[in-house]
């Protein structure tokens, strides 16, 4: 197998290893005198001892405290044995304790967590409110005479925009999933739809739209879940007495995962607490992933200012992975500027040292996750649920759920559930190479319509009429019969006729390739309004994905054969129930993984392009500031988040992290990521400097000072060969180089 112990292509300085955390616990440092002693005495009876940071915490009594929890750092025992020792120690009633979270997971783990401690009675474990944001505000709500039905994630609103958008013959402008985004990025910021800006056509048709929704659940008596806080808000604004009855009743606030906390959010916290202040937030500025969702790194980084002399905590004591683990994720966080300083300990010995892998491409790296897996699951040493793979976007693990599923090997994957060729941007070229194949392909016909600007359904239904009277060898024909079109329609049809025609000798990467060069990214990028950078370049990501998918095969046959067969094998594994997800391989981002933690972890797609990804390069590179703050480095900003993504990826890893990074992607070189060579000291390009880090052969010999640089994939796989000027071995390594004296291949003294 081609793992490492240290990436390909930086210094081999020693590798990063977290410092031991210290071992005493409340055993040794609560002395039996202390007044509370008796407390931890109970607990650890039952096995409960806390370090000393979680004492710390526990204790805290009154005031505003910020709590930094690194990555398995224990917070939720720390948040509940804080909870019983408010009940038990400080005699606080449970009606007076407000515990809030993100997740109905997180909430009722806490609830169950609380009710299972020894120190507490059944009525004061029950009495305290545990609950999500959005439960909290439902129940609000209720109690004051809303009685709204509440939208679920996707279903009903994904239906009215679709709806919504061909009824104002925008349907190939704009996806429901996009408008959704928007949306809620604009509420979650507290934006008032009515009074959004309409000086392009854009903002007039995304008011428009954003308007007519809301109507819509208005007249329909509906709620959506960005709605249940924002009502709550104003429901608190403007009815002084309740804001004061729920200010006099709650002494005790905790909010777990403040990292994740949105404006609309941060303003309800304050609100709640502004009587008693006795207000503990609890989170890591170092995973702060979700600014999409309206998330804001600065609420932790700024807490002491908004409560001036708030008592800092820092949980700095890592229960979850090795220390190898734990050591390369703090080397990794640590360049981050906007973040409070903190260096993690580890619990666990060094263990196995993270592997990684330098693989020509996504497929070969799809291989090597497959053969690990099945090597370990054959030996006996792991079961398939012990493993995990993470990727930083859907269209990263497509080589990976193709193989898996080609090997039937047991995985679930937690995205959205939809294969890569059902997407709809990838549909219409699959049409197209299906029509080169059979052009009386009726349905490859109506896929490819909208890329006609024409309406789909009345199109299709004139061809369907046209061919039953008059059969034609090319049934797309019958649209130039079509009353609707213009006449430069009609030439554009002959066109894509022909051009269909022309591909049917073509191998399918080249007719992909032809199709989107003729008019297909064209039409994504003038056929859709939105001008996001993420957007456009998520669209890009998934064609040259396809492209690259297709270079596998010789003819379009064999590739559309091949989609086929992978489509019938994922409809099949839907069918089938895997529960829970035991026992089976964790698919799923790095966004969706936060949280959660594994035996075996894979972090694939650790290059340029893909982690940092290539959204927020391209962001970098044209200095697009639109999608943040005014004021803010946005490139710097972007980064520093692509740098948490890769930090939480790492440490959701227990025991083992394997890391992989394709020399190759999207048909193009990439880089090793900087995150990974920060961490072992070649950071010289991400810092701006005028260096660079290059892969090269180093002599072993004392005496001799010879470097040559590896510029092949296939020179990389060799373990040495030899010095061209003393016969010594020479051996992998890196060297920095000044930009202008950059020399592939060319001989050099050390």
């Amino acid at each position: 197998m081609q793992y490492h112990p240290y990436p390909i292509g930086v210094r081999q300085n020693e590798a990063p290893v977290a410092p031991p955390a210290e071992a005493k616990t409340s055993r040794q440092l609560v002395g039996d005198h202390e007044p509370d002693a008796g407390f931890f005495r109970a607990l650890e009876k039952h096995g409960i001892a806390l370090n000393r940071p979680q004492i710390e915490a526990v204790r805290h009594d009154t005031g505003p405290a910020l709590t930094l929890a690194g990555a398995g750092s224990g917070k939720t025992s720390m948040l509940v044995c804080r909870t019983a020792y408010l009940l038990t120690v400080r005699q606080a009633q449970p009606q007076h304790i407000l515990l809030m979270t993100f997740s109905k997971k997180a909430a009722d783990e806490m609830q169950s967590r609380i009710r299972s401690l020894p120190v507490l009675d059944a009525r004061a474990s029950s009495g305290v409110e545990a609950r999500t944001f959005h439960s909290f505000c439902l129940q609000l709500l209720r109690g004051r005479g809303y009685r709204q039905s509440i939208l679920g994630e996707t279903g009903q609103k994904h239906v009215f925009f679709k709806r919504l958008t061909r009824e104002l013959m925008l349907q190939h402008d704009y996806e429901p999933e996009t408008l959704l985004a928007r949306l809620s990025a604009l509420k979650l910021r507290m934006a008032e739809i009515e009074k959004l800006p309409e000086t392009t056509t854009e903002e007039k048709e995304l008011k428009l739209l954003f308007t007519r929704y809301e109507q819509w659940k208005k007249d329909t008596g509906k709620l959506d879940y960005d709605d249940l806080l924002l009502e709550a808000y104003r429901l608190l604004r403007d009815d002084a007495g309740l804001l004061s009855s729920l200010q006099r009743r709650f002494q005790y606030i905790m909010i777990d995962e403040f990292q994740d906390t949105n404006q609309v959010q941060y303003v309800l916290v304050q609100m709640l607490a502004d009587r008693h202040r006795n207000l503990m937030v609890v989170g890591d500025d170092d995973q702060t992933i979700y600014s999409f969702n309206g998330a804001r790194n600065d609420y932790i980084l700024n807490f002491e200012h908004q409560y001036p002399g708030a008592a800092t905590i820092v949980l700095d004591i890592n229960y979850r992975s090795t220390a190898s683990i734990v050591g390369l994720g703090n080397a990794i966080i640590q360049p981050n500027k906007q973040r409070k300083p903190k260096t993690l300990l580890a619990v666990k010995p060094k263990g196995i040292q993270p592997f990684y892998s330098r693989l020509k491409s996504t497929q070969e790296e799809a291989q090597l996750v497959a053969d690990t897996i099945l090597a370990q699951t054959g030996e006996g040493r792991r079961g398939f649920g012990d493993f995990a793979v993470l990727y930083r976007t859907a269209s990263s693990g497509r080589a990976l759920v193709e193989l898996l599923l080609t090997k039937e090997l047991p995985f679930h994957d937690y995205g959205d559930g939809q294969l890569f060729y059902d997407q709809w941007a990838i549909k219409p070229l699959l049409a197209h190479l299906r029509l080169a194949l059979d052009r009386r392909n009726f349905d490859a016909m109506e896929s490819l319509l909208p890329t006609l600007y024409v309406n789909r359904e009345q199109a299709m239904a004139f061809i369907w009429h046209q061919d039953k009277q008059r059969a034609k060898k090319w049934p797309l024909i019958h649209l130039l019969e079509y009353p609707q079109l213009k006449d430069f329609q009609k030439d554009k049809l002959k066109e894509r006729i022909k051009l269909i025609k022309s591909l049917t000798e073509c191998k399918p990467a080249d007719a992909i390739r032809q199709l989107r060069l003729s008019f297909y990214d064209q039409y994504l990028e003038t056929g859709k309004r939105t001008e996001m950078t993420e957007y456009k370049e998520g669209l890009k990501e998934m064609l040259d994905e396809l492209q690259a998918a297709a270079g596998a095969y010789d003819t379009i046959e064999a590739f559309v054969a091949y989609v086929d067969e992978i489509t019938e094998k994922h409809a099949a594994l839907r069918l089938r129930n895997h529960g829970d997800g035991r026992g089976v391989i964790k698919l799923m981002s790095i966004h969706r993984s936060k949280g959660l933690e594994f035996p075996v972890v894979f972090v694939i797609g650790a290059s340029e392009g893909i982690l940092p990804h290539s959204s927020v390069l391209a962001a970098d590179k044209h200095g697009d500031r639109s999608s943040l703050q005014a004021g803010s480095d946005a490139s710097a900003d972007a980064l520093e988040e692509e740098r948490r993504l890769v930090y939480v990826a790492v440490t959701r890893a227990k025991e083992e992290l394997y890391v992989s990074s394709p020399a190759l992607y999207r048909g193009k070189p990439a880089e090793l990521s900087r995150f990974i060579r920060s961490a072992f000291g070649a950071d010289e390009q991400e810092q701006g400097g005028d260096a660079e880090t290059a892969l090269a052969w180093l002599c072993t010999g004392d005496s001799c000072q010879v470097w040559q640089r590896i510029v092949s994939y296939e020179e990389s796989q060799l373990a040495e060969r030899t010095c061209p000027l003393c016969g010594r071995p020479m051996k992998q390594g890196a060297k920095v180089l000044p930009k202008r004296k950059q020399a592939a291949g060319r001989i050099q003294p050390k």
